[in-house]
């Protein structure tokens, strides 16, 4: 499974964000470019602590069911997969800017490994090993990217 943990991985994440410009497309979605690039940028600081969400209701109903068909085996997310309000990005976003902070969020999981995830529960998924959690981030980042064509 790709992980953010792995050079090569968190290599290919950063290429394919540089392929994206002010004025890529989504494919499916509402989100455009900017917004889309915020928005991958919550779950991330989320992993790495900056950010604490409490359980969801759904979670705590779904969340073992869904962690194991959505973080531990290797399929891609589908379209159209329901966001945690926390993580909806409505206002209008500077491209460039949002694409520089998540490059270095990216770039942080090399750079701190493990030791720099969070302890803390997902808040839909509950607890995730760093590994988990790295895993997650790839799939979320390798969904989006997919949404606007990179």
């Amino acid at each position: 499974m790709k992980t953010l943990f792995n050079t090569t991985d968190n290599a290919a994440i950063i290429a394919r964000i540089n392929l994206l410009n002010p004025e890529s497309k989504a494919l499916w979605g509402k989100m455009d470019v900017a917004q889309m690039i915020a928005h991958c940028e919550v779950p991330i600081r989320a992993a790495f602590g900056e950010i604490t969400l409490s359980k969801t209701f759904i979670g705590i109903l779904f969340g073992r069911y869904f962690k194991k068909k959505l973080v531990t085996q290797n399929n891609p997310f589908s379209k159209n997969l329901p966001t945690d309000k926390h993580f909806l990005i409505h206002d209008t976003r500077i491209f460039d800017a949002e694409k520089t902070k998540l490059i270095k969020q990216i770039s942080r999981f090399l750079e701190t490994g493990q030791s720099g995830i969070t302890k803390n529960p997902h808040p839909f998924f509950g607890k995730l090993t760093p590994d988990e959690w790295a895993a997650l981030q790839w799939k979320h980042l390798d969904h989006h990217l997919r949404q606007f064509g990179v």
